[in-house]
C-alpha cells in the first residue's frame, strides 16, 4: 500500500486519480478548495490551497507519492510553476516521488520533434496559450531539478478533458515523449484510463526522471 497525495483531487483528472488509487486500496490524500460534492469512500479530503505552507506541510511529508493535477486556470493562472517548485525543494533528497499531470503540448508528434505546441501554436486562442505555456514550463523545470528529485510528468493525449470525455476501456497504450494516436488519427483517453496509468506507475514505477503518456 503507498500513500498517495492528490493536489486537485476534485478535478477532472485529479479525482479520476484518487479514486483509482482508493480502489486498490492506497491511503489517499486528496487536496482541493471545495470539498467534493459527492466523497468517495477510502478517500481522505483535505480542503485548503496547495499555496498554504501548513496545507503542504499536512500532506506533502511521509507520502510515497505526490501527485499534482493542478489547473492552471482562474486565480491559479501563473500560480502553478511556483508550486511545482516548491514541491520539489521539498520532496528532494526524500522517498517521495513528485508527479505532474501536464498537457500534451510538449509531445513531439513524431520521433525528433517537433513538438505539439511547434504545429499548433499560431492556431490556440491567445486565453488558452498561458495555461499551455505552464505545462511546458513545468516539465522544463522538473528535468532541471537536481538527480535527487524523483518525478515522473505525465502528458495525456491530444484531446483529453471534461469537454471531451472518452469511454473508459480498462486499457491504455503507454509512449514516452511522442504523441500517441489511433489508426483513424484520433489522440484520446478518458480520465478514468489515464487514472489507471498513473496508479500504475506509483505500484510499478518504469519512468523516473521521466515523462510519459498514455492513450487508447
Amino acid at each position: 500500500m503507498a500513500r498517495i497525495t492528490v493536489l486537485g483531487g476534485t478535478g477532472y483528472a485529479g479525482a479520476a486519480i484518487a479514486a483509482e488509487a482508493a480502489k486498490r486500496g492506497h491511503e489517499v490524500t486528496a487536496v482541493s478548495r471545495t470539498a467534493p460534492e459527492t466523497p468517495v469512500a477510502g478517500i481522505d479530503y483535505v480542503t485548503g490551497s496547495v499555496q498554504d505552507a501548513a496545507v503542504l506541510d499536512a500532506v506533502v511529508p511521509g507520502r510515497d507519492v505526490v501527485i499534482s493535477a493542478l489547473s492552471p486556470r482562474g486565480d491559479m493562472a501563473g500560480q502553478v510553476e511556483a508550486v511545482i517548485h516548491e514541491l520539489a525543494r521539498r520532496v528532494d533528497g526524500t522517498g517521495t516521488r513528485l508527479a505532474h499531470v501536464g498537457g500534451a503540448s510538449s509531445l513531439l508528434v513524431e520521433p525528433g520533434g517537433p513538438r505539439l505546441w511547434d504545429t499548433t501554436k499560431e492556431h490556440v486562442p491567445a486565453e488558452v496559450r498561458p495555461e499551455i505555456e505552464t505545462g511546458l514550463q513545468i516539465l522544463d523545470d522538473l528535468r532541471a531539478t537536481p538527480e535527487t528529485v524523483d518525478w515522473f510528468y505525465v502528458s495525456p493525449p491530444e484531446t483529453f478533458g471534461a469537454w471531451a470525455p472518452a469511454p473508459a476501456t480498462g486499457t491504455y497504450r503507454l509512449g514516452g515523449d511522442v504523441l500517441l494516436r489511433a489508426e483513424d488519427g484520433s489522440s484520446t483517453i478518458s480520465a478514468a484510463d489515464l487514472a489507471v496509468a498513473i496508479v500504475d506507475e506509483v505500484e510499478t514505477p518504469r519512468h523516473r526522471r521521466a515523462r510519459f503518456t498514455a492513450a487508447h
